[in-house]
């Protein structure tokens, strides 16, 4: 199997890049990056592998025509890590993510790779409260983040049924890790490390979230690859609990070997950390569950388990952040 990853040097894509080199089926991964989000230390233990080729490129430049070729499964992360950016510049995720989707969905389909598994998000559905929400609930984006995933699921969708392409995209809760670039539990920990006596904490801490850890999402990734049987297919993919941000304060607290009693909690107060941000999600996941995916950590579990792997990678956090 052949595969190129855009945005494979990034959190997410380093791990399935480590979990499709330990498979004796790949022959050929190329990670295609421009190394703003992606890092070389997420992929300094492969550099020895003839299967692994690195385009250091923006996805606007040509090569990724050369990258298309020959290749059996896409899969396409590369997207703005930053949601609250956009409200200063609110045509980034129109240029990262829309964009960007579109001149890959243009590659691979001339040059004719036939799969793609693309990483959506909750964000496409909006502030829908409480409600459980499954794949066919109504979307209604309230982040520029969120329109432009819910933007490039109807491309990739036009596509697949236009041009013969199979695709899944994923709609991933919160995803945590040791390699993360960004998240609330990354900024915690590089706030703790400057200043251990207080934490800010953008809206009043309630903000309620489904968390999955990264090796969930990759079992989520590989599931499709063997069991897609539609042209195209949507996905939930989150514990079927949450954690507060309150809560996920408290923890890395505890997990630096900080003192609650020395480290105060200021709130900048309100239901969201900024505009566009869902403060509660519930993403009703039984569509993956029904075909054999089950997570391994529960929301509360995947954040610590996060934690102290970024805690043992805060050299490597820090030197190339």
């Amino acid at each position: 199997m052949k595969y190129l990853i855009v945005g494979g040097a990034g959190f997410i894509g380093s791990y399935i890049v480590d979990d499709l080199l330990s498979d004796e089926k790949t022959s050929l991964i190329r990670i295609y990056d421009n190394f703003t989000s992606g890092k070389h230390w997420h992929l300094a233990h492969h550099s020895g592998d003839s299967r692994l080729e690195i385009f250091h490129n923006d996805i606007y430049d040509a090569e990724i025509f050369e990258a298309a070729k020959n290749i059996d499964v896409t899969i396409l992360l590369a997207a703005n890590p930053d949601i609250a950016k956009a409200v200063t510049e609110p045509d980034i995720d129109f240029k990262q993510g829309t964009v960007l989707t579109q001149i890959t969905l243009e590659a691979i389909r001339q040059a004719k790779c036939p799969r793609l598994l693309y990483a959506s998000g909750s964000g496409v559905y909006g502030d829908t409260g409480d409600a459980w929400v499954a794949e066919s609930a109504p979307m209604e984006p309230i982040s520029t983040y969120g329109a432009s995933k819910l933007g490039c699921e109807a491309l990739i969708s036009s596509y697949c049924h236009m041009f013969g392409l199979c695709a899944t995209s994923f709609r991933f809760g919160n995803v945590v890790g040791g390699r993360q670039t960004h998240g609330v539990a990354y900024d915690f920990i590089r706030r703790l490390q400057l200043d251990p006596t207080y934490l800010d904490i953008l809206g009043d801490g309630s903000q309620s979230k489904p968390y999955v850890h990264v090796h969930d999402v990759v079992k989520a990734l590989k599931l499709m690859l063997k069991q897609q049987v539609t042209t195209y297919e949507v996905l939930n993919v989150a514990p079927d609990d949450f954690t507060t941000v309150t809560e996920i304060a408290n923890l890395v607290i505890a997990e630096m070997g900080i003192s609650n009693d020395s480290c105060e909690l200021r709130y900048s107060g309100g239901a969201r950390g900024w505009k566009g941000d869902v403060p509660i999600v519930r993403l009703n996941t039984s569509k993956i569950r029904s075909i054999g995916w089950e997570n391994s950590c529960t929301s509360t579990e995947a954040v610590r388990k996060s934690v102290r792997e970024m805690i043992s990678n805060l050299e490597f956090l820090y030197k190339h952040a």
